[in-house]
């Protein structure tokens, strides 16, 4: 069972727009935009060299949501629909209508990480419905015809009309009840930018709660994003989710800035992991892969695992065409995964907690012969794809020298950050480096690494990675995230994934700890099926983007986006990766605060002790029968006997990913000397 709360899910997408920094210019780019209401910053201001296209392709990043009705205006096809599902099968419990709350501006970045909309402001009152929500009537607020919905108050959340709202049936007492008795009159849908719009490392805000338009950077991800303390606030906040609930146990050990892509739909393993930072798309490298078409295709390795990798195979016309649909099909997938197409594919699982029954396969082609807004939304969004593309290839890293007072931070010994190069050189370039020796090259492989980071362009037009998938058994970093199962072969995204991808050898993993005896090791884990691996990720804007590895384990969490806040993170981070004793190790074992109990929806309940490995529950798999998810003598037995903790061996043996330190592995700088590691820090400051 997973009895984890229904969340955003976005995977860690790798698309990416900019403000104000490293957009080329182009002839028929935008020149220049004056804000409606005379102000110097608003959404359109700061894009000055975009063309069209790329412009159609910032709406797309920032507002599409999959669409607003189908022709006869009764059926949802946008990603709404979904967040309505859940809110439905959740009773409530996840509802973004009642966490977009307006009582909350003004505190939203404290408690829950998301980013107010600057164009918008705290309601006076509440609407005509009993609803409290942003007054967004600014002319800033962006016109833009092709884009449905309405701004909410929150970056990357749109509101739309609810076609089965019905006003003389409507008594918000009753909804706030139980949102899944009576309809709302909005539905909300969610954008790419909800999750990947921070704060801009080069100008950050001087109030994250009031932040301008020139304050955000739509590609740099929300580090800060608190995901499932948001997903299930209500207001005030003594109506959210108690503490002796396991699903609140669940949502207070999520790491800051990361993200749980894998909850609806769930493959039974709790592992959020961090929101990808993505810059110079055009400098990443590409790899063969055969998909189920049998057509060999340059592809990208997309997600943190590199699941994603079918490159334009799921279009209706999948011609490779480079640089324009290179990530077509990993864009349309994440459109799926967080709500298009949504009236079909809940139904291939259980899309809540994933007890009810296993997942089937989700065919896109077959979806949309079988469901008129299915298709309205695919065609929709796929042809918004070329656009996103062109946008996100606009990007350029983000360089602490051209910060607002980042200069202060950079090294001021030259020596120590040639020296630095050189470490960087000998030790990490091999992967962290998108500028390889050449494939027939016979030649000392260090010395040409040596050669080419000493150079002056070293940095310039270099990914930063080499985009290789590494087994977990070679990097020794926590495998929850690798242990992933929806791209599997029948498993429910398995369109999305290459062959390659899922006959990739097993990875054999050992080592493990046992979280109920930390002196002990668990018997080894075989990953089988494409799993068992994660891609190389981009070490581009390292200075701003701590903490680091996969699931944002390693460094301190310190909410502050300054450039004092993000240095301060930086340093911390560094340290530990380089200096793995630092590391709180086995205080990183996700456990309970106090006994709690998850609740079936059909009454029954199952009892966790205090101190309980939290992943040890939220990892197991286990379709359960209804009768076991009753309120009845046997199930309250059960609960009992499961709240001792005594039973949690039981549990152990059924775990889908039994990793549970988070901040292990990764450990190859640490045998350097201390001087060589000082010398990289400062170095990695530049990137």
């Amino acid at each position: 069972m997973t009895p984890r709360k229904p969340a955003l899910l976005f995977a860690a997408l790798l698309l990416l727009g900019i403000i104000s920094d490293g957009v080329r210019n182009s002839a028929d780019a935008q020149s220049s935009y004056s804000c409606p209401s005379g102000k110097t910053s608003c959404y359109q201001s700061g894009y000055a060299g975009l063309t069209g296209t790329e412009e159609h392709g910032r709406d797309t990043w920032y507002f599409w949501t999959g669409g607003d009705l189908d022709a006869s205006g009764k059926a949802v096809v946008g990603d709404q629909a979904l967040w309505r599902i859940l809110t439905v099968q959740s009773h409530g419990t996840f509802d973004l209508l009642q966490a977009i709350d307006s009582r909350y501006r003004g505190r939203r970045f404290k408690f829950f990480g998301v980013i107010s909309d600057p164009d918008c402001k705290p309601a006076t009152h509440a609407d005509r419905y009993g609803l409290w929500l942003d007054d967004c009537t600014s002319p800033d607020v962006p016109k833009l015809p092709d884009i449905p919905g309405e701004p909410t108050g929150v970056i990357g959340l749109r509101k739309f009309r609810n076609p089965n709202f019905k006003e003389s049936e409507w008594d918000v007492n009753k909804y706030i009840a139980d949102p899944a008795k009576v309809e709302p009159p909005y539905l909300i849908g969610l954008a790419c930018a909800f999750c990947h719009v921070g704060f801009n490392p080069l100008h950050p805000p001087a109030d994250p709660e009031n932040p301008e338009w020139h304050n955000l950077h739509p590609g740099i991800g929300n580090q800060y994003f608190r995901e499932q303390l948001f997903n299930t606030a209500k207001y005030p906040p003594e109506r959210g989710l108690k503490t002796n609930d396991f699903r609140w146990q669940v949502a207070n050990a999520q790491s800051p800035g990361t993200s749980e892509t894998s909850q609806v739909a769930t493959d039974h393993i709790n592992n959020p992991n961090v929101i990808n930072n993505i810059a110079n798309l055009n400098f990443r490298p590409k790899h063969r892969e055969r998909t189920a078409d049998g057509v060999q295709r340059d592809v990208y390795h997309v997600l943190k695992d590199g699941s994603d990798s079918v490159g334009a195979a799921c279009l209706d016309d999948p011609t490779e065409k480079p640089g324009v649909n290179d990530t077509a099909c990993a864009a349309l997938r994440v459109y799926v995964n967080i709500g298009l197409c949504a009236s079909i594919w809940t139904t291939l699982q259980d899309p809540v907690y994933g007890l009810k029954r296993p997942q089937s396969v989700f065919d896109p082609k077959q979806a949309r012969k079988e469901n008129s807004a299915c298709n309205q939304g695919w065609l929709a969004t796929e042809g918004r794809m070329e656009g996103l593309e062109a946008f996100l290839r606009t990007l350029a890293p983000l360089h602490l020298a051209d910060a607002d007072g980042g200069t202060a931070w950079l090294p001021k010994d030259p020596q120590m950050v040639s020296h630095g190069k050189e470490v960087f050189a000998r030790n990490c370039a091999r992967c962290h480096s998108s500028k390889q020796p050449p494939q027939d090259y016979k030649g000392d492989q260090a010395a040409w690494f040596l050669q080419a980071v000493m150079q002056d362009d070293f940095l310039t037009d270099n990914f930063l990675s080499d985009d290789v998938r590494y087994p977990v058994s070679e990097l020794g970093t926590n495998i929850e995230r690798a242990m992933g199962s929806n791209a599997m072969e029948g498993h429910i995204w398995q369109e999305f994934s290459s062959e390659t991808y899922k006959q990739q050898p097993s990875v054999h993993i050992t080592g493990l700890v046992n979280p109920l005896h930390t002196s002990l090791n668990l018997l080894p884990v075989e990953a089988t099926g494409g799993r068992g691996y994660y891609r190389t990720p981009t070490l581009a804007n390292m200075w701003a983007t701590a903490p680091f590895l996969h699931n944002n384990s390693v460094g301190i969490v310190n909410n502050d986006p300054s450039i004092a806040g993000r240095m301060t993170a930086y340093q911390d981070a560094m340290e530990k990766l380089l200096w793995p004793e630092r590391r709180p190790g086995l205080k990183t074992i996700r456990r309970t605060t106090e006994a709690s109990v998850f609740k079936y929806e059909e009454g029954g309940s199952v009892c966790i002790a205090r101190d309980t490995p939290i992943d040890l529950i939220a990892n197991v798999d286990l379709i359960t029968p209804e009768k076991f998810r009753k309120d009845n003598s046997l199930t309250r037995l059960f609960c009992r006997l499961t709240g001792t903790g005594d039973l949690n061996e039981l549990f152990l043996l059924t775990d889908n990913a039994p990793d549970f330190v988070q901040d292990r592995g990764h450990t190859y700088g640490a045998t350097l000397p201390d001087a060589d590691k000082r010398a990289l820090i400062a170095y990695l400051k530049t990137f």
